[in-house]
Formats: C-alpha cells, sequence, structure tokens
C-alpha cells in the first residue's frame, strides 16, 4: 500500500505513548482499504480474519434478529478502532460493519492481535478501555430502553450523533453523514412513523432541521430538556 505517516495514528488514542518508529512497524503491517457508501466491509458471523482502524468516514455497526430485524447498535467515526471480535474472545464478528459514506480504513491479520497487545501494553490498555465504553454504552441503552420515553431516547440518540459527528454550519449542528428516520428508528427501538412525527414537531418548534438523510440540530439546549425528561414532545 502506499506509505502512510506514522504521525496519523500518534494522536489516535489507541496508539498513543506508542513510539513512532513501532508505530511504522505497525503500519507496515496493515493494509489499506477504500470502501464505497453501502458496501459491508465485513459481515455477522464472517470470519474475524482481520481487525479496523477507520482512517476517514463512518461506519454503521448494524445487528441482525433472529427474526431478520436490524438494529443499528452504534456508528465508528475516524480514528476509532472496530472488527475487534478478538480482544472480546470469539472468532466471528457479531455484527455487520457497513459503510455509511465512502470510507478509508486500515486492516490487520486476526493473528497479529496477540503479539500487539504483548509488545504494547498501552494498545491494549487504551483497547479494552474502549471496549469497556462501549459495553457500559450498551448497558446504558437497554436502560433507557426500559424507562424513558421515546421521544427521551430519540432526542437522546441525537444529540449523541451531533456530538460525536458534528459539524457546525450556519444552522447548527449538522450529523456529518448521511442519516435516515429509519436509521433513528432502528437506533431507539421504536417506529418510523414515531421518528418521522417527533422530528416534524421539533422542526415546528425549531429544535432541529430536518432533510432527506440529513439533520441539524439548531437548539441543543432545548433538545437536552427533551432527553432529560423536562419538556414533553
Amino acid at each position: 500500500m502506499k506509505r502512510l505517516d506514522a504521525s496519523l495514528l500518534a494522536g489516535l488514542p489507541p496508539f498513543a505513548d506508542i513510539e513512532i518508529q513501532d508505530l511504522n512497524e505497525l503500519l507496515s503491517q496493515a493494509t489499506s482499504a477504500h470502501y464505497e457508501r453501502g458496501a459491508h466491509i465485513f459481515e455477522q458471523g464472517g470470519n474475524a480474519h482481520s481487525f479496523f482502524l477507520l482512517l476517514d468516514g463512518h461506519i454503521r455497526v448494524v445487528k441482525v434478529t433472529p427474526h431478520g430485524e436490524q438494529v443499528i447498535a452504534r456508528y465508528i467515526s475516524s480514528g476509532e478502532l472496530f472488527g475487534i471480535a478478538h480482544a472480546m474472545g470469539r472468532d466471528v464478528y457479531p455484527a455487520n460493519a457497513v459503510a455509511a459514506v465512502d470510507c478509508v480504513a486500515l486492516s490487520w491479520p486476526d493473528k497479529v492481535w496477540e503479539q500487539t497487545i504483548q509488545r504494547y501494553p498501552s494498545f491494549a490498555t487504551n483497547t479494552y478501555a474502549m471496549i469497556g465504553a462501549r459495553l457500559q454504552d450498551a448497558q446504558d441503552r437497554i436502560v433507557e430502553m426500559a424507562t424513558e420515553r421515546v421521544e427521551q431516547r430519540v432526542a437522546s440518540v441525537i444529540l449523541k450523533l451531533a456530538n460525536q459527528t458534528g459539524k457546525k454550519t450556519d444552522e447548527g449542528i449538522l450529523i456529518d453523514f448521511p442519516i435516515s428516520r429509519q436509521d433513528i428508528s432502528e437506533m431507539t427501538g421504536t417506529t418510523l412513523h414515531t421518528v418521522s412525527r417527533l422530528l416534524s414537531a421539533w422542526e415546528q418548534q425549531g429544535f432541529v432541521k430536518s432533510s432527506r438523510q440529513k439533520i441539524t440540530v439548531t437548539q441543543s439546549s432545548r433538545l437536552l430538556m427533551v432527553a432529560s425528561g423536562e419538556n414533553h414532545a
């Protein structure tokens, strides 16, 4: 692959405290690939042959239930590891990874995972801390699904995505990748009709602006009140 500058990795949390020469060695073991929007980088149940670092773009992690329903588990942003099934003691991928936009990612063969975490303790520490944070996030979502009203869940997801990927514009904070109302419904365990109703109401109140696969948060403080249960939709 085209030689990458190790400084691209130096500022990323998984690679903090690793020397430049070691980063160059890690890069020498990696393969770079471009994925067009909608492409499956790997599929649920597939052999976990590689682990990945997203260099540019956004990845949608989609879990398919035994009944064939799709649930968007999370979004991966630039600088994050994904496909790290081996770190969780699994030899197959637990979900699909789908390019939400055109993406560039590095991949390493899964056989180098053990030697990497043994040679670079900070990589292991940072990676397992990230896994812990993701598990906590998943647990929080379960609690939200059980205890919060649907408008709170939808508001929370929109705010989380805006915080994770937000791009400042003249109108507000734009979620910086295409996202549909169906995507929001799959993330919050509610219906497309309900999401459409809420977004329409919030647009009338000036909280958000939405169009086809675009959502801009125009009044984050008001949306935060909805998420916290202080303001009913």
